[in-house]
């Protein structure tokens, strides 16, 4: 029994973390990235060659219109490089699914990505789009010089589209922390968000969610050299809440990898800890009764999701 799963133990008697529902499938479409950030737990740059074969992803649409997955969450690396993107996300909407996208919004405004904003609006696919700060300096710091201007210009593009304006079509901003600790209170930055966006660039979103930087990837390589990995980490064990874990994404949702691998959430992936416990752990094995209680695979990280408010 590792630490997290002591905590729960402690708090509730039951040995091990379930499934409670099974809505949504998550997708990673692949670990190609026009950006190359600071904070990423799946370590994606352009340099990455892990995609999403259309194989898989038939799959994938086999799954959703015989299973009880009728939500479809597509992420990356940029989901939008692979392939076959376009294509997945018509046949998803076609068949009846609510699909929504995780972008960085640079991609919308480079050339040759100009139709994609349109796209998206045409089918009524969500977004949630990552905008660390309102602070151009501290989004550079964490995603590159010019990234936080381009951001800025894909919010505008879409709120001409009626993103974040229209209820039809729902534009979700996401702040992670620039270093070692626990993100602000969600609704306090929301209204921050909201009063610099409009003010400085006159633009909306829909809402705000508020995420913990996970001590995986190229975000735990720069605590490791900086010697703050340990105090992070025991920062994330110490703020840990029980009023969480009832939504923890993990148990109303399975992520799907680039290679068909089914894995509790995203942060699994990055791990290489598929599904387990006696679970399908392959989508071409998918079975619905059999994954929507599972048991689900943990570990330290998870106090990440648990900590403060929470951050699924």
């Amino acid at each position: 029994m590792n630490g997290f799963e002591k905590k729960l133990a402690d708090l509730s008697g039951r040995e091990g973390l379930f499934g409670e529902t099974l809505g949504t499938l998550q997708v990673n479409l692949g670990l190609k990235c026009n950006l190359q950030c600071r904070h990423c737990h799946l370590e994606a740059s352009p340099d990455r060659e892990e995609t999403m074969a259309w194989p898989v992803m038939e799959q994938i649409l086999a799954t959703v219109a015989s299973s009880g997955c009728r939500r479809v969450d597509l992420t990356g690396g940029s989901p939008e490089l692979n392939p076959c993107f376009r294509r997945f996300v018509s046949a998803l909407c076609d068949g009846g699914c609510t699909v929504q996208v995780r972008t960085n919004l640079t991609l919308l405004v480079e050339p040759g990505w100009e139709e994609l904003p349109a796209f998206f609006r045409d089918r009524q696919v969500g977004l949630i789009a990552s905008l660390p700060c309102f602070s151009p300096d501290n989004v550079c710091a964490q995603r590159g010089e010019g990234v936080f201007e381009r951001s800025i210009e894909a919010i505008r593009r879409l709120n001409a589209l009626g993103y974040g304006r229209d209820e039809r079509f729902s534009l979700d901003l996401i702040y992670n922390p620039g270093g070692p600790f626990l993100p602000p209170p969600q609704s306090t930055l929301e209204a921050d968000y909201r009063r610099e966006l409009a003010a400085g660039f006159g633009i909306a979103f829909t809402r705000l969610l508020t995420i913990t930087n996970m001590p995986l990837g190229r975000f735990r390589e720069d605590l490791r050299r900086r010697g703050e990995l340990e105090p992070y980490r025991r920062l994330l064990r110490e703020s840990f809440n029980a009023a969480t874990v009832p939504e923890l994404m993990c148990r109303q949702q399975v992520s799907v990898g680039w290679d068909g691998t089914l894995y509790d959430c995203d942060f699994n992936l990055a791990l290489g800890l598929p599904v387990n416990h006696g679970a399908p752990d392959h989508i071409g094995a998918f079975r619905f009764e059999a994954l929507q209680h599972r048991r689900i695979v943990t570990g330290e990280h998870c106090f990440g999701c648990t900590a403060g408010a929470g951050s699924s």
